[in-house]
């Protein structure tokens, strides 16, 4: 079955996670520092599930290395798709605080360890670091009700061999974006030096590359009946790419999994999901609850609070 025909016969949700208003898909608008300074170049998106996040940070489009063999690369390009970030992490809410813990993530070392202080008004999320790093200003995208889903990839396996990949990795669909992670199939064995320097030392040598670069964070936009095509990735080839590959989908019922056949290099491959959640229909609402007075005085003041206001994304 297509994935929009187990979406609408397979209904799951979790007794536990993240608030309604933290769902979907979030643009990054902004980041502040405490030293004053701000970037708003950057491209980074925040797909949210129930009980994980999928995450994605790239350099501004003119900054980004285009499509290309790995061994073709020299060392600057190499450097450059070494810096690019995407990671997935089971998360947890607490005394209005997100945390993340394990997953997976292209680069070696976790970047962002501190928890994060949210709070959302209209459109806007506003994140804090605790000991005032930073702020960021997260913008919900626009979305049409649809699909919420979120599924863990637990394995990958080859069904002719019975070869099994213990590969992290998850699927996000949230109404008109989705986002997907494929965790390296082979850990790496020495994590000592940072990727940059894995990278720039394997410079033409496609063996030693692979394993380097062998994970996949991209964002796509499109729908159920159409599909979705990558927008953003930190694989540049998969750009304009389908988002999921053309094979079926599978409900193990014994085993509450779901289950995507595939063909991948002319060899037949399954992956198996735990589902964390399975709605068909949600509502990705770009306004947030005031009270009576605070809704009365933005009427009375609409002539100059609206004056050039819009949706910012």
């Amino acid at each position: 079955m297509t994935l929009q025909e187990l979406i609408n016969r397979v209904t799951r949700s979790p007794d536990q996670g993240v608030p309604d208003w933290m769902l979907g898909c979030f643009r990054r608008r902004c980041i502040s520092f405490a030293n004053g300074e701000s970037d708003s170049d950057t491209i980074v998106y925040w797909l949210q599930s129930r009980n994980f996040t999928i995450d994605l940070r790239l350099p501004r489009a003119a900054d980004q290395v285009s499509p290309a063999p790995l061994e073709d690369y020299p060392a600057e390009d190499l450097m450059i798709l070494a810096s690019y970030e995407g990671w997935l992490a089971p998360c947890e809410w607490a005394d209005r605080k997100m945390s993340w813990y394990g997953g997976t993530a292209l680069q070696l070392t976790n970047r962002w360890p501190e928890p994060a202080e949210l709070r959302r008004v209209g459109n806007c999320m506003v994140e804090f670091a605790p000991s005032g790093a930073y702020v960021e200003d997260w913008r919900l995208q626009p979305s049409s009700p649809g699909p919420l889903v979120g599924l863990r990839l637990l394995e990958e396996y080859d069904p002719q061999t019975g070869h099994r990949f213990a590969r992290d990795g998850g699927l996000i669909i949230c109404g008109d974006y989705a986002a997907r992670v494929l965790g390296r199939s082979v850990p790496l064995t020495d994590n000592s030096l940072p990727l940059s320097e894995m990278a720039v030392s394997a410079v033409g040598s496609r063996e030693q590359l692979t394993p380097v670069f062998d994970f996949e964070t991209s964002v796509a936009s499109g729908s159920l009946e159409q599909g979705y095509t990558v927008e953003h990735s930190t694989q540049p080839g998969r750009v304009v790419l389908p988002l999921l590959e053309q094979g079926s989908f599978s409900w193990n019922e014994d085993l509450e999994r779901v289950e995507q056949a595939f063909s991948h290099n002319g060899q037949n491959r399954v992956r198996v999901f735990e589902v964390d959640v399975i709605n068909p229909h949600w509502e990705f609402a770009l306004t947030t609850p005031s009270n009576p007075q605070a809704e009365a005085w933005f009427l009375h003041e609409s002539d100059t609070l609206r004056r050039y206001t819009g949706v910012m994304t």
